[in-house]
């Protein structure tokens, strides 16, 4: 058997959400058949692909995509499509699916972008559509003014239109969560629907395992900072040449007694955005007014909005070469977004690694998590459960050891991608 894996970015290095999941579902798949990738970059350097990517694959191609925003939109108004869709629109990634498409015999299509691509009858179709797009761009027009609400609400609408009849074509449609694949159905679509969720690695992701450890010259007390492309080492990163970054002799507030609270995610990503800034301007001085903590946002790309939080008691990182030293560091980890779909990486990773973790409701809602989650809707139910957890320490370590407990029970990733053998007629 032969399989072609359509993705709107490649798989690797599997540094944020969707990449995560694309890159296992992608090597327990090429453990299984012979995958030929046809993938999109927005980043030059992902490029540059390793040996041990490119060696578990019969063949890729990766096409740069790099029509702007601006073209997107107005593609989309000129032709009465979704914006989603014409910014991934390209005539040469058509040619390569075409290219490819005689050679295999089934189609694994990674992300609903991508959907556009799919041959029409013939080989059996996976869409993995991961979460329901158009249901996230309808609570964006929610929250938002005109002209962007209505902007939002003909992408939720067209956008959810061309779902439905993609779902109606391909032999199964899979979600990352069951709450995901409910509200699919209740949006009108129709054909096989099923939930195939996330996994965790717990081997790496283990409070023993070896990696780079936060270390006293890099407490979060040291300063505003640092913000950008930092490496965190065992001698802390390099002085950053952001002007939100001070050391510690310049004013930051002392090491002693200050606990570490950590956000994780992708840092150009609205709704990550939307939960830090939230969290630093509205939730943080409540936690302060109980306990001296620390705020670190821990993640690459930060946006100017993002890096204009960084103060003596707020940390934005940038990108770090790995995230482990700061789940290890962190008192508790914290995801108040507003807006989430299916399930959280970010929860999963920091529940992996033994800590305790106080979310949103929506963060939460899609995670199995059996109790191990504080969950809080109001900044003052934030706090409280923060607060709560960094006042009694051997409740914060019970709570941590029972989150890893249930993320190696619930989440491994051969347990939880196992449906698609039978998708796609894989032997077991």
């Amino acid at each position: 058997m032969r399989l072609l894996f359509l993705a709107h970015r490649v798989p690797f290095p599997p540094d944020r959400g969707d990449k995560i999941r694309s890159f296992h579902i992608l090597q327990y798949l090429a453990t299984r058949t012979q995958v030929h990738l046809v993938a999109f970059v927005d980043d030059e350097a992902d490029f540059d692909l390793p040996a041990v990517f490119t060696d578990m694959l019969a063949s890729y191609t990766i096409l740069l995509r790099e029509k702007s925003q601006k073209r997107a939109a107005v593609e989309a108004l000129a032709t009465g499509k979704p914006v989603s869709l014409t910014a991934f629109a390209s005539a040469a990634m058509q040619d390569a699916v075409d290219r490819v498409l005689p050679d295999v015999s089934a189609v694994y299509c990674f992300s609903g972008q991508m959907a556009q691509y799919l041959p029409v009858g013939g080989s059996p179709v996976v869409m993995d559509f991961v979460d329901v797009d158009s249901a996230k761009f309808a609570g964006f027009a929610d929250d938002a003014r005109c002209p962007m609400r209505w902007i939002m609400r003909r992408e939720a609408r067209l956008l959810g239109a061309f779902e439905c009849e993609v779902a109606g074509k391909v032999s199964a449609s899979l979600f990352v969560s069951d709450a995901e694949a409910a509200l699919f159905r209740e949006g009108g679509a129709t054909g096989r629907i099923i939930a195939v969720e996330n996994g965790i690695d717990s081997v790496k992701f283990d409070p023993a395992a070896e990696f780079t450890k936060l270390t006293d010259s890099h407490h979060p007390g040291e300063g505003r900072g640092p913000v950008g492309e930092v490496a965190v080492t065992e001698r802390g990163p390099g002085s950053s040449t952001s002007p939100n970054w001070a050391p510690a002799s310049a004013g930051g507030e002392p090491l002693e007694g200050l606990s570490l609270i950590v956000f994780t995610g992708q840092m150009d990503y609205r709704p990550n955005i939307d939960a830090v800034t939230w969290f630093a301007c509205d939730i943080l001085p409540l936690v302060r007014q109980r306990h001296p903590a620390h705020f670190a946002i821990v993640g690459r790309a930060p946006t100017a909005a993002v890096q204009a939080l960084a103060t003596d008691i707020v940390t934005v990182t940038g990108a770090v070469d790995d995230v482990r030293g700061w789940l290890a560091a962190a008192d508790v980890c914290v995801a108040p977004l507003k807006l989430a779909r299916g399930i959280q990486n970010k929860v999963l990773e920091a529940m992996a690694m033994a800590r305790p973790v106080v979310a949103s409701a929506d963060a939460a809602e899609g995670i199995d998590h059996a109790g191990t989650i504080r969950v809080a809707t109001t900044a003052q139910e934030f706090a409280d459960r923060i607060c709560d957890l960094l006042e009694a320490p051997d409740t914060a370590a019970t709570l941590g050891q029972s989150a890893r407990a249930q993320v190696i029970c619930r989440y491994g990733w051969d347990a939880r991608l196992a449906p698609l053998d039978a998708l796609l007629g894989l032997p077991a």
